[in-house]
């Protein structure tokens, strides 16, 4: 076992997501504690995660994070709502060093942002048929009505670079019509694709409705999760990428590109990995 008192404060943060879309945490993460080094692994050769069973993310996640432990990672970030909703529990009884996913920070702003209790998630089929955000927003604000949404074509959009593309308007405004007609006022990005086009989701919904993105809320949750158990990295930030490590399963070179654009960085590299080995 881990012993929480011996765990270096300068080792890196684990994070994972099903592809790209865990960026979107990277990016908050360096935004908001530069100082940390972070080991990111995408599953490119699995991507979406979905519309699996919640045994074969469990599987997934439970490779993904063995690979983290063996690069030394002091703390664990599950940057995937469907991972989170289907395996956080399993891989909190599992290792023993701090995890955290997406789904609670998501959650809790949301139900501390609502002015009329009237909620909507929109996500993966797996997120979204899961109801972990509606279970825990029920916790904090028993009140709250929440509406669901899944939106799977956002996945495939995003990871092929349609950000901001006719074809992925057309969609957004076939997913959220009826969601728009619900009467909610705070929205959550409950998939970390949806914030690379949040753009769009903000046009189709309109300005009366609250976006909530857990990626900026879970960086927040992990800066005082590594300040309570001590191993918040001291040495002062800075913005140098290359103190970062990516993996993916697959494609490495459009992985690449894609992360060059999303964290505002040139010349982006990752290593493939053979997860399945894990």
């Amino acid at each position: 076992m881990t012993d929480i008192k011996k765990l270096s404060a300068s080792a890196p943060i684990g994070v994972f997501d099903s592809g790209v879309g865990g960026l979107t945490v990277v990016n908050e993460i360096i935004s908001q504690i530069p100082s940390e080094r972070i080991v990111y692994f995408g599953d490119t050769a699995r991507v979406p995660y979905g519309g699996k069973s919640k045994e074969t993310i469990t599987m997934y996640a439970e490779q993904i994070v063995r690979f983290l432990l063996e690069q030394g990672v002091k703390a664990i970030v599950v940057a995937c709502n469907t991972a989170s909703a289907y395996a956080l529990d399993t891989l909190e009884k599992e290792i023993d060093i701090p995890i955290i996913g997406v789904v609670k920070p998501g959650a809790k702003t949301a139900a501390e942002t609502t002015k009329n209790g009237r909620i909507g998630i929109i996500g993966t089929e797996g997120t979204v048929g899961s109801r972990i955000y509606e279970q825990y927003i029920s916790r904090i604000s028993p009140a709250s009505h929440v509406v669901g949404k899944a939106c799977p074509l956002f996945c495939p959009l995003v990871e092929e670079g349609l950000l901001d593309d006719p074809v992925t308007d057309e969609i957004a405004r076939r997913y959220l019509e009826g969601m728009k007609g619900s009467g909610i006022d705070t929205l959550i990005l409950g998939c970390t694709h949806y914030p690379l086009i949040r753009t769009t989701i903000e046009r189709v919904m309109g300005k009366d409705v609250a976006l909530v993105n857990p990626a900026w809320e879970t960086a927040h949750a992990l800066k005082d999760l590594l300040t309570e158990e001590g191993i918040l990295n001291p040495e002062a930030g800075d913005a140098d990428l290359k103190k970062h490590r990516f993996y993916v399963s697959d494609s490495a070179e459009k992985f690449g590109r894609f992360a060059s654009t999303v964290l505002k960085y040139e010349g982006i590299s990752a290593e493939t990995v053979r997860i399945e080995e894990y």
